[in-house]
Parts: C-alpha cells; sequence; structure tokens
C-alpha cells in the first residue's frame, strides 16, 4: 500500500491572512530548481514525524506526490526528519487552477500509476469529486483513504483520526 504526501498545505501551511504561520513552524531558505533566488518557507518536524509513523506503523511504501517533484526529498524532507523518498514525477501542465477538470490536477497521474493499489493519499486540495473518486475506488474494493488537512495549519494527529488513521490505530 503506498502513502502519497504532497507537501505546500500539508508540511507548509500557507500563511494566514495576516500573514502568520501556525506555532512550532520555523523559517527555511531553499533553492528549487529553476529558481534563480531561495524562497522561504516554514516548516515543523512534527509533520514530518506524523506521516513517518504513519508509513511506518501500516508499512506503506511512502512516495512525495507535490509539485516540488524532484526536490521534495532534499529540500523538504530531510528539513522534516525523513528518510529520502521517491516521488511521482508529474507532469508540467499549463495550469491556471488546482482544479482543472473539477477535481485535482494530480489525480489524473495518480490514477494512472496506481489503477488497482490501495492508497493513502495527503493533500490539502482535494474537491468533493475527489472524495467521490476515492469512495468508488474503496467500493470497487481498493481502499483509498484522502487525508484533508486545512492548508493553514498543515497536517495534524486529528487530520489522521478524521480519517480513522489515529496514532493509536
Amino acid at each position: 500500500m503506498h502513502l502519497l504526501c504532497d507537501i505546500d498545505g500539508v508540511h507548509i501551511p500557507f500563511p494566514s491572512p495576516n500573514g502568520q504561520t501556525p506555532t512550532g513552524f520555523h523559517t527555511h531558505h531553499v533553492a528549487p530548481t529553476g529558481y534563480e533566488d531561495p524562497v522561504k518557507i516554514w516548516l515543523n518536524p512534527a509533520t514530518g514525524s506524523l506521516v513517518l509513523d504513519l508509513a511506518t506503523r501500516y508499512g506503506l511504501t511512502p512516495l512525495w506526490c507535490t509539485s516540488w517533484r524532484a526536490d521534495a526529498a532534499p529540500l523538504i524532507g530531510t528539513r522534516l526528519g525523513l528518510p529520502i523518498w521517491d516521488h511521482i514525477d508529474l507532469p508540467r501542465l499549463p495550469l491556471t487552477t488546482s482544479h482543472p477538470d473539477g477535481y485535482l490536477w494530480k489525480r489524473d497521474t495518480i490514477t494512472e500509476l496506481f489503477t488497482d493499489q490501495p492508497l493513502i493519499w495527503i493533500d490539502d486540495d482535494f474537491t468533493p469529486a475527489d472524495h467521490s473518486w476515492a469512495r468508488d475506488r474503496t467500493e470497487a474494493r481498493v481502499l483509498t483513504i484522502l487525508i484533508q488537512p486545512d492548508p493553514y495549519i498543515g497536517l495534524t494527529i486529528a487530520d489522521l483520526e478524521k480519517s480513522g488513521l489515529s496514532k493509536t490505530g
């Protein structure tokens, strides 16, 4: 079973309207591929611990599923205390929205790669159509659990609990 993990809104929460980041997050400057200057991000190692515990407890194969692509492991994962995980090579689409067809743009790639494989997928940007897709897959005996953190808070134990995957589960 695979654990697919996004970064923005999951490990790097978006600033609140007043520009504040959640408590416990620390500022870092990283230079993603294609950027001339480093960008400011904020991370909390607790989010790394949550996904590492989840992967370990359930024997999951973790993969980064993010527009950070190959930069995910060295720039973000290592700062979260995570081992080096592979990433899904998502296409570089000319998008103006995360939901060009009413669902998360990554889903087409995920559907193609994991046709009949069970998944736990953590992303802050799912739509009702994505939740229906996951429900349909599960009803077809391909367990698909979506975990959707609040993008202004990032991943928390409460998000795992809502999905039935608490630390004690």
